[in-house]
């Protein structure tokens, strides 16, 4: 839900029209059901073994022929919903789509398991861009922030169930540097985003921009700075995830900007 928000304001920020807009939109919700739903078909056996409570599957509410089946048909019904927003667009977002199962099938279980959001999030307003008129890239500085922002992401995702993950076997980068690294990494990738964005569109840091650094910062002092028994509670994630609205936030801002003929924030 929160990749296809995201997309939603991107598409609506790039000014794309109402009908192309829909098409990306829908792509990427085909695209994020299948990834989400391969995921936990996948990681049935330890959820279970977790306990966990809010999956479905592990429950035994939704059966895994059923879900198994829904990921398939969301992964063949993102296909011509990708390739409708054109042939490169729609390549680019089969790419990120690509990346993510990559991920679930493989990558999630080694120190690679960043590389996916970095190129899913990190192309993401490419695909936006490309089904514009002329088909034109993003500039470099936006894909970057994206791809900074994607690969916080997946250091902050994974801190709710970390222990779980390794109890597992699940040894991807963020659990084979703990709790404590991972805080710090998601914190600075989020902070580093933020300064891209912010300097990108013009080169220099506008008043406003200033004062959204000065409050990432501080909520990155908070999520890393504290004594090390806090880093087991929610403050450090609470924080972080605030970190990453921002950065999101910006992201629509400033990306508008080359597209619709601001200057971003």
């Amino acid at each position: 839900m929160a990749v296809t928000g995201l997309a939603a304001l991107l598409a609506a920020a790039f000014g794309l029209d109402v009908v192309s807009a829909a098409t990306a939109v829908a792509a990427v919700a085909a695209g994020q059901l299948s990834i989400g739903w391969c995921n936990d078909r996948l990681d049935l056996r330890r959820d279970r073994a977790a306990g966990r409570q809010d999956k479905p599957l592990a429950t035994g509410v939704v059966r895994p022929s059923t879900v198994g089946t829904a990921a398939g048909a969301a992964l063949l019904l993102c296909i011509p919903l990708s390739l409708a927003c054109g042939v490169l667009a729609g390549a680019v977002h089969l790419g990120c789509v690509a990346a993510a199962w990559t991920y679930n099938l493989w990558l999630k279980r080694t120190v690679l398991s960043w590389l996916p959001y970095a190129l899913a999030f990190g192309l993401l307003p490419a695909f936006l861009t490309l089904t514009l008129p002329g088909r034109p890239w993003p500039p470099l500085w936006l894909t970057l922030a994206a791809a900074l922002l994607g690969t916080g992401a997946h250091f902050a995702n994974v801190l709710p169930d970390l222990e779980d993950d390794i109890t597992g076997g699940v040894r991807g980068l963020p659990q084979r540097m703990g709790r404590r690294g991972s805080v710090t990494a998601a914190a600075v990738l989020a902070l580093a985003s933020c300064v891209v964005l912010t300097v990108g569109p013009t080169g220099r840091v506008p008043l406003a921009g200033a004062g959204v650094i000065a409050v990432t910062s501080a909520l990155c002092l908070v999520a890393v700075a504290g004594p090390p028994g806090l880093a087991r509670g929610r403050g450090p994630f609470i924080a972080v995830m605030a970190m990453a609205g921002v950065d999101a936030a910006l992201l629509v801002v400033a990306g508008a900007g080359p597209f619709t003929g601001g200057a971003g924030p």
